[in-house]
């Protein structure tokens, strides 16, 4: 008893799991079928077959429609004789919609005018012979992203989302370099003038304000800045560019001083945003003294000691204006972005030299064009 009322149970569970299965699917809505022909060409190294078979791949991607596959439609077209080599317009899609028994057809153009590619998608309906979409998007002239132009186009098409980043490398000309928007490019040169201002402290700002009777400089330990960076970008992939900069400058003029220095950097910039970090070694020259503090902590170069006063001094080597030149080394770490204004890119940075004798740090800007 218990067996047959068992085998009740598992063939009411089975046959309900079997109509709610086929009532779920009867409820599911059916995709409607679409085609794609040819894509019209203008000026561009793919023809309108490519270009449509190109359209074909990414619609169907995006999952929407049931898309007819171009072994069938080539198919179909032999046999019913049709001409599609020219069949772009509404009248022409309709027709051979209705052979082809497609609920929707899709065509376009894609044309290039000098320094631009103007792509046009159009979805037509074939049983009320209407164009339901239209979207026309005009790209720059990148040759090589055709597939994504075409994503992009269709996802606009059809409201789906788009990587604004991705669109505007696409389409504007103005937008930070990378791979997409100069794709023959792996080096670029960016160089131009700086500007800016440097601040001394700790010992070395004091040294400066002090008089130069006794080894300063009277100055103001801030201090105006020019020079020109020499910029390669030796790698420019993915969303990031590799840069070597060469950046010789002049500091001190606005005081009356002229003290030249060199600096290497080896850095990356991120070309989605524009933010760049860069390190490597600063040379420059300075003057500089061999003397001791005395008792009442001033300053005593060794050529001014009468041998004797104090007997035994702690000589040492110190930053004066009244020494010998010498040639001294510092390591530099910046940090900036980059900002675009039309062709003109606008990069401001800020940077820290770390030294035991005090720190220095400051700021520049300047503005340089692709090349």
């Amino acid at each position: 008893m218990k067996t047959h009322l068992l085998k009740q149970v598992l063939i009411t569970l089975i046959i309900s799991q079997l109509f709610l299965t086929g009532f779920s699917q009867s409820n599911e809505t059916k995709k409607e079928t679409l085609t794609v022909l040819n894509i019209d060409a203008q000026g561009l190294t793919l023809n309108a077959q490519q270009l449509g078979n190109l359209v074909r791949i990414e619609i169907d991607k995006l999952g929407l429609f049931e898309v007819m596959d171009r072994y069938d439609v080539a198919y179909l077209v032999d046999k019913n004789n049709l001409d599609i080599s020219n069949c772009f317009g509404k009248i022409c899609l309709v027709e051979t919609g209705e052979v082809l028994k497609s609920d929707k057809m899709l065509s376009g153009s894609i044309e290039k005018y000098g320094e631009i590619i103007i792509m046009t998608l159009r979805l037509v309906d074939v049983k009320t012979a209407t164009t339901e979409k239209t979207k026309v998007i005009e790209f720059l002239n990148l040759p090589d992203e055709l597939q994504t132009m075409i994503s992009v186009t269709l996802k606009k098409m059809f409201d789906l989302p788009v990587d604004d980043d991705l669109l505007a490398k696409l389409t504007n000309k103005f937008e930070l370099e990378s791979t997409i928007n100069n794709p023959d490019k792996n080096r670029l040169n960016l160089s131009g003038p700086r500007m800016g201002f440097t601040i001394y402290t700790a010992e070395t700002a004091k040294i400066l304000s002090q008089s130069e009777k006794i080894g300063g400089y009277d100055a103001f330990p801030m201090m105006f800045q020019f020079g020109y960076q020499f910029e390669q970008q030796y790698l420019n992939a993915g969303n990031f560019q590799a840069l070597f900069e060469f950046l010789p400058m002049i500091t001190g003029l606005d005081q009356g001083m002229i003290n030249p220095s060199f600096t290497i950097m080896n850095g990356l910039r991120n070309n989605k945003n524009g933010w760049e970090f860069g390190f490597g070694p600063t040379f420059y020259f300075f003057k500089q003294a061999y003397g001791f503090y005395d008792s009442n902590n001033n300053w005593v170069r060794d050529t001014e000691w009468d041998g004797a006063h104090p007997a035994n001094p702690d000589f040492e080597k110190r930053l004066d204006s009244r020494g010998d030149t010498r040639f001294g080394s510092g390591f530099v770490f910046a940090i900036g972005k980059s900002f675009k204004s039309g062709s003109l890119n606008i990069p401001v940075n800020m940077y820290i030299i770390p030294n035991k004798k005090g720190i220095r740090f400051g700021a520049s800007f300047g503005f340089n064009a692709k090349k």
